[in-house]
């Protein structure tokens, strides 16, 4: 697979679209697609498709199309979804909760392995994830290795958690505090504003005059 030196955001943010659209075709038995296809399943064009593929090398045939899965398996690469990842929750609010219940996750290869707050009481659970006081964080990682810290906690402390996260050598960060995170470029952080996306869809209803 070649890749370049540098890869825009933009495409980047499409693979996950990509990835998933063609989880879709694979399930319905779909073995090979073309690129007008995924550009009208996507409302994106199609030269834009064969364009953020050719950013890693070249995975179609001209008359023959796409090979599904291996297509898929190629993104999935791309992404690093080609291993499992051990992820942690800080703070287990409602948002928090919610994202330990949800079992997609692990079909994806991120396994959930503990959740951490600061009113915990060791012995809980929270779908079946057990839940740990939050002070007990640094001897956690000492013992497991953690891929991912997803921090769910008030905005007045989540750049002190992501602090420590930082400290204890986590180096990725899954942040859904209304409060921006920024810790240099040794650490990867995924800032997630769901306001934003809200906001989107407020402009696209209004657009569209359906509000």
């Amino acid at each position: 697979m070649k890749k370049r030196e540098k890869i825009s955001d933009a495409v980047i943010k499409r693979l996950p679209m990509y990835y998933h659209c063609l989880k879709g075709l694979e399930s319905d038995g779909i073995s090979k697609v073309s690129s007008n296809i995924i550009s009208g399943l996507l409302n994106i064009t199609a030269s834009q498709v064969r364009q953020d593929f050719s950013n890693f090398g070249e995975f179609g045939q001209q008359g023959y199309g796409y090979d599904v899965i291996y297509l898929k398996d190629q993104i999935a690469a791309i992404l690093g979804l080609d291993r499992r990842y051990n992820v942690i929750i800080i703070g287990a609010g409602n948002i928090g909760q919610a994202l330990a219940k949800y079992k997609g996750f692990k079909n994806e290869g991120f396994d959930i392995i503990a959740a951490f707050d600061v009113d915990a009481k060791d012995g809980k659970t929270i779908g079946g994830i057990p839940i740990y006081n939050y002070i007990k964080l640094e001897e956690f990682s000492q013992n497991c290795k953690i891929d991912i810290a997803v921090i769910t906690t008030p905005s007045e402390s989540a750049r002190e958690v992501a602090a420590n996260v930082k400290r204890l050598g986590i180096k990725s960060i899954w942040n859904f505090a209304p409060v921006f995170i920024y810790l240099g470029e040794d650490i990867a952080v995924e800032n997630i504003n769901m306001s934003e996306s809200l906001f989107m869809l407020a402009y696209k209803a209004n657009n569209l005059k359906i509000i």
